[in-house]
């Protein structure tokens, strides 16, 4: 006989989820590899992450109503395609902000910089990059924010453009969504003629997406000393990695930034919630997670986390990429230390 219970595939990496609706729908935790068409073809719901590619190729002739995305970004999901075949889709805004702030100014202070007067450029100014901002001017930083989507709907006031952070920031970092073919596209938003503005030999942080950053232009500004140092979470083609970036990268980690205790279960939990909502699902009650301190110190980020012994692992073991991620011993944030 079959179940009339909602059915719901969630890919099995995602921690903190099981147990959340497994009483209330049938629930199935399938490997990345394992969420084929024939798989999720009857599921109502699908809970995923970046490695799961939500296109036509997956869903049509499914049944799926709802995708639930336990991560921050959606590139890896084809929105258009799932809007207009009626799949709704949602994601978990925010849930790893604080470790993505906790790992940029981590990684600085690990290699020696002294935030204090330098000029920081933050290029993306949503969740995550409205926190690093803040950290940065409560660690004596001078803060130029990037965002044009933001500016264009709030007005220019507190926005700079990427000629003046090429021009005058000590540090650039990455924190926009990975789009192409859109009106302020990210694809390669540092690129060969991004790095030949740069004056003044910065550190560049990528921890939004790999392809917002140019492989060859990060080599050739290494290279010709137009970059100081890069710290790299997000790869282009990863969990395929480019050997050359890996070597001469100060910081190199697998995609690791965001993954905090306290932000995976944020993301389980807003995925669970959604779900729950759009099924009439009971769902019990969920602790409250705090977010934020009220105020940071140097210290207090230095202590919460040091990328060092990530750094040793991915360079020692570059084909375990995918491993090292799924593995990961997830790390508490800087308010929860």
């Amino acid at each position: 006989m079959e179940s009339d219970r909602i059915k719901i595939i969630v890919e099995k990496n995602i921690p903190f989820f099981r147990g959340l609706l497994d009483d209330v729908a049938d629930v199935s935790y399938l490997a990345p590899d394992d969420l084929t068409k024939d798989a999720v073809a009857d599921a109502d719901a699908i809970v995923t992450r970046t490695r799961t590619k939500c296109n036509e190729e997956l869903l049509k002739g499914s049944k799926c109503q709802l995708i639930a995305s336990a991560t921050i970004g959606l590139d890896h999901v084809d929105v258009d395609w799932c809007e207009k075949y009626g799949i709704e889709v949602k994601n978990a805004p925010g849930c790893n902000a604080p470790a993505v702030a906790q790992y940029v100014f981590a990684s600085l202070l690990a290699l020696g910089f002294n935030p204090e007067g330098k000029c920081l450029g933050v290029i993306g100014a949503g969740n995550v990059g409205k926190i690093v901002a803040d950290w940065g001017r409560q660690l004596g930083m001078r803060v130029l924010v990037n965002d044009p989507p933001r500016e264009e709907s709030e007005g220019s006031e507190g926005f700079v453009d990427l000629d003046c952070i090429a021009a005058e920031a000590d540090v650039i970092t990455f924190h926009t969504p990975y789009t192409k073919g859109t009106k302020f596209p990210t694809h390669h938003l540092l690129d060969a003629d991004f790095v030949e503005k740069l004056h003044r030999k910065p550190i560049i942080i990528n921890s939004a997406r790999g392809p917002v950053t140019d492989t060859g232009a990060l080599l050739d500004g290494l290279k010709n000393g137009k970059i100081s140092q890069v710290v790299i979470d997000c790869w282009e083609g990863e969990p395929k990695i480019n050997g050359e970036l890996l070597d001469v990268a100060a910081i190199a980690t697998p995609h690791i930034a965001g993954y905090s205790l306290q932000g995976k279960k944020r993301a389980s939990y807003t995925a669970a919630q959604v779900v729950a909502e759009k099924f009439n699902l009971k769902l019990g009650n969920l602790p409250d997670m705090q977010y934020l301190p009220e105020c940071v110190t140097a210290m207090d980020i230095a202590q919460s986390y040091n990328p060092m012994g990530d750094t040793e692992r991915l360079k020692a073991n570059p084909c375990e990429f995918e491993n090292l991620r799924n593995k990961y011993e997830l790390r508490n944030e800087v308010l929860f230390r």
